[in-house]
């Protein structure tokens, strides 16, 4: 039987995501989300992993490949490579080529399935002069592999690599029953509780903005609240980057000195934190949509007034 897919938002730990996605909520291997993205959301999550193994090494890091071709294109094959220096037969005179997987892909009978249209081995030395050799041609519709690779396990067996298919309505599933993805939380400013983000009212009867920069205004609300209960607006300059530089209970300022007034240097930084990071590709329309109102200033031509609940006496 198949289950209701929701939308919602997951990351895993601090190192990938939040990103938008569809999942089962029943569906979960020791509590953790099995989320489906789309192709645009796979690109994004396939950058993230990319730059993580680069940073930290392959050693410690799958990584998640979107391999681009045309529906009539020629067979290609595509080397996706490693910082990983292994022996292998293939080695000659002791000179060792990076650990690498070898995708070749049938684009012509991609439309039969991504898996039997595609094999995948580690990469030999013929396999990396295929790849020079040919590359996507044709003028066909645009088809697209996603690739999903386990380096620690590349040079055990095949398992650790393999083609992950589109479900019926073209979402990928990245990472379930495998990954420790959780759901994305929305913190209430009226009442300090936590809810999952497809829940989106929550216990006190407030329902969650419905754009991460909303989410992000109400969470930078709760942060202030924690420390001043009434507190219900600040004044946010972006010229920089969001930065908290005045807070408000109702028309009252509130004193922000670390040393005279009730907020201390780590509360704002917090503040200050939360709502940059529902900037991520934002406009004035999203501006608006989540309730920031620009406000005329000689000092700073992008100063906003931001306005979340009052804390719940």
């Amino acid at each position: 039987m198949r289950h209701e897919m929701i939308a919602s938002r997951v990351s895993l730990d601090d190192i990938l995501g939040p990103y938008d996605c569809q999942l089962d909520p029943t569906n979960r291997w020791n509590g953790w989300m099995s989320p489906y993205f789309t192709l645009d959301v796979a690109r994004e999550l396939s950058a993230q992993t990319l730059r993580e193994a680069d940073e930290y090494g392959y050693d410690c890091y799958d990584t998640i490949h979107v391999i681009d071709g045309r529906a009539d294109s020629r067979d290609t094959v595509h080397i996706l490579a490693s910082d990983i220096k292994r022996n292998t037969d293939d080695d000659e005179d002791g000179d060792r080529e990076p650990l690498a997987v070898a995708v070749r892909i049938n684009w012509r009978d991609l439309d039969q399935g991504a898996e039997q249209a595609t094999t995948i081995a580690v990469a030999t030395r013929a396999a990396r002069k295929a790849a020079r050799r040919r590359k996507p041609n044709g003028k066909g519709a645009t088809r697209t592999v996603v690739v999903h690779v386990r380096w620690q396990w590349v040079d055990e067996g095949e398992a650790a690599a393999d083609v992950i298919e589109p479900n019926r309505d073209g979402l990928y599933g990245i990472g379930g029953w495998e990954w420790t993805w959780s759901c994305e939380v929305w913190w209430c400013p009226r009442c300090g509780g936590h809810q999952d983000w497809h829940e989106t009212d929550c216990l006190c009867g407030l329902t969650r903005p419905a754009t991460p920069l909303g989410i992000a205004t109400w969470t930078a609300g709760a942060v202030l609240h924690d420390r001043v209960p009434e507190a219900t607006s600040a004044l946010v300059d972006l010229t920089n980057s969001a930065r908290v530089c005045a807070v408000f209970a109702d028309e009252r300022e509130i004193d922000t000195a670390d040393d005279t007034g009730p907020f201390d240097t780590e509360t704002l930084g917090t503040a200050d934190q939360v709502l940059r990071r529902g900037f991520d590709d934002v406009t004035p329309a999203d501006l608006a949509a989540a309730g920031w109102e620009h406000v005329p200033d000689e000092q700073s031509a992008q100063l906003y007034r931001i306005t979340f609940p009052a804390a719940r006496q």
